[in-house]
This record gives C-alpha cells, structure tokens and sequence, in this order.
C-alpha cells in the first residue's frame, strides 16, 4: 500500500510540469479532471497514461490489487444482482444463460454497482427481453483521489476481459451480441477490455483509449477488433466533463454535445455529463431518439444541421456497425427526453 501511495504522489507531482494553459486542448493532448470540491485539474495525457503502465506493474507484481466485483441480473433475478466470479461452480449455480445475450454495464468514478445508471440501463434491456446484464462493480472507481482511479481503469478492464473470456470459452456466452456500455471513466474500462485477446478478437494497433468521456459508448461489440469505428458515443457535456470532438466512426450530441436542457445552474457539468446514461436506458427501452446528420462535428455542436431528420436513432442496436458521421440530436428537458420525427 505504502508502493501504491508513493507512486500516486509521483504521479501527482508530474502533473505539475503540464502544458501551458494555452497549449491544452481538452481530449486531445490531457484532460481537466474533476475534484471532490467541484473545481477541475489539468492532466497531460503521458501523465494520465503513465499512471495507469504503474497500476499494471504494481498488480503483476502482487504489490497491490483492483478489486472488482460482478454482478449478474436476468428475468430471473431482475432487482437483486447474483454475484458472479469467473470459475464453473459460481456460473454453473447462477441464472446465467449463454443462450441469452449478453450486456455488461460498467460504472464511472465515484460511483459503484448500486449508481442509479446502473439500474435504468439493466431495466432497460431486461423489459427488451431476455438478457444476461452483467455491472461490474470496480471498487477504485470510489476513492476521492481521481489518480487513483484513473490508475485501476486497465487493470479493471483486463478483469473484464477475463470474464469474458471465460464465459465464452467455458459457457458458451457469444461473442457476436456481447456489448459493453460503460459510462465515463466506465468507458474507458470498457476500451480496456476490447484491447484483451478474446477468443475472437485481436486488438488493433490503431485502438485509442480516451478518458474521461462524457458519453455512454453505446453498445461496443468485442466480436470484432475493437477499432474507434466500434464506438457510438452519446456525447453530452463536451468540453467540460468530456469530449466535444467524435471519439467514434459515430457520435451522437444530443442538444448540441455540450449542455442539457433541463439542468439548471450546472456548475460542474454534473447533470450533463449524466444525462448520457439517462438518454441510453431511455433509447434502448423506447426507441424515440431521432437525428439529424450533420456536415461534421462542428455543425453538429452549433445545431446547424437543417431540421430533416435522418433515419438514424440514436441508440439503436446497428449504429455499432452501419452508421457512420455526426448527428445533432433533439432532446425535451423532461422525460421523455427522446424526440421523433
């Protein structure tokens, strides 16, 4: 533990030779991550990255642990979660059901498997039929130092790899209706996962993890490399609390990307940010995002797109694989947010 305390501070300590204020592009070359009290520190991204290659040395090394818990949810158990560990005996006694398909939901800094994100998208799919919802509960995701987070996010993701892997090998579990929705720092877990082999993935040279998104990676299928072009972000609070620029092959900015209609005084971005879970469980229990397709991200931020709607939804099970651009999506303040053309 003490290991692991030291080579936070270094971390911490290396953050204080960031770029310039003018130099930083948030996204691109670090991140303002946010702090307990509200206001928000800059990050270089070789800063970011260098304290997560620590994380992976400290725990092959057995110097310190990620704990990470799974928890499984089916027409069977809906409300309370099974906990779930990747040997025969604690799958084998579960509701998992191979035959079903298979969702895993992973969490954001500060939260854990009881956040409310977690129970509208496992509803959400559970009233589509049946599913096999797997939240992953990653304990470091709840200390009040983001660094040490942000330092468990490739750990966390090989465990989720592990799973994986081991429900597909040992179960049966397919890999071809397998998604991963993760929701902020959640989503670069998820990013972490899709670059461990898996049975039948390699991972690509030219996969990017980025942190801390503001969007749900709206389902990321590992049955193919997971490439940039697997993402369908939901990007609601560009800028601040995530990216403004498309971080996938699709990108949906509801409102815009950067604020939500409906969250007042939003200081933080708190309830921005937020509203991209809201908008998920929303999409896949109703269906009622429309779109508008956009020349570029730009026009997309500035809601110059025209007013003709696409036959793209936001949210939709194919955008993984068939859409390709920037689309302006209309959202109400209250629910439901999704509008329809």
């Amino acid at each position: 533990m003490k290991t692991f305390i030291l080579l936070a501070l270094c971390a911490l300590a290396a953050s204080a030779y960031a770029l310039d204020e003018a130099d930083r592009v948030n996204g691109e070359n670090g991140w303002y991550v946010p702090q307990q009290d509200g206001t928000f520190e800059w990050v270089d991204k070789d800063v970011a990255e260098d304290w997560m290659e620590k994380q992976e040395l400290l725990e092959s090394r057995g110097l310190t642990t990620v704990p990470v818990t799974f928890y499984l949810y089916t027409s069977s158990n809906p409300t309370k979660g099974q906990k779930i560990k990747a040997n025969y005996n604690s799958i084998n006694n579960s509701n998992f059901n191979s035959g079903n398909p298979t969702r895993f939901v992973i969490h954001g800094w500060t939260q854990s498997y009881t956040a409310g994100m977690n129970k509208a998208i496992r509803n959400a799919w559970l009233s589509q039929g049946d599913y096999n919802v797997i939240v992953v509960d990653w304990a470091r995701a709840r200390s009040i130092d983001y660094a040490t987070s942000v330092m468990a996010v490739a750990a966390t993701g090989k465990k989720v790899a592990n799973m994986i892997n081991f429900l597909n090998s040992d179960f049966g579990m397919s890999l071809d209706n397998l998604y991963v929705i993760g929701h902020s720092l959640g989503a670069h877990v998820s990013g972490y996962a899709g670059r461990t082999p898996m049975a039948r993935s390699t991972p690509s040279s030219a996969w990017t993890p980025h942190f801390p998104s503001s969007a749900t990676t709206r389902p990321t299928s590992v049955s193919a490399p997971p490439t940039p072009g697997m993402w369908s972000p939901i990007q609601t609070n560009g800028g601040n609390l995530g990216f403004l620029k498309p971080i996938g092959k699709g990108a949906f900015y509801p409102n815009g990307g950067k604020t939500q209609p409906g969250c007042f005084l939003d200081v933080t971005g708190a309830c921005s940010h937020g509203r991209s879970t809201t908008y998920y469980a929303e999409a896949v229990s109703q269906d009622n995002f429309g779109t508008i397709k956009c020349g570029d991200y730009q026009a997309a931020v500035n809601d110059q797109c025209g007013s003709t709607y696409s036959g793209v939804r936001m949210g939709a099970d194919t955008n993984a694989y068939m859409v390709a651009g920037d689309f302006y999506v209309p959202v109400n303040s209250n629910s439901p947010y999704g509008m329809i053309n």
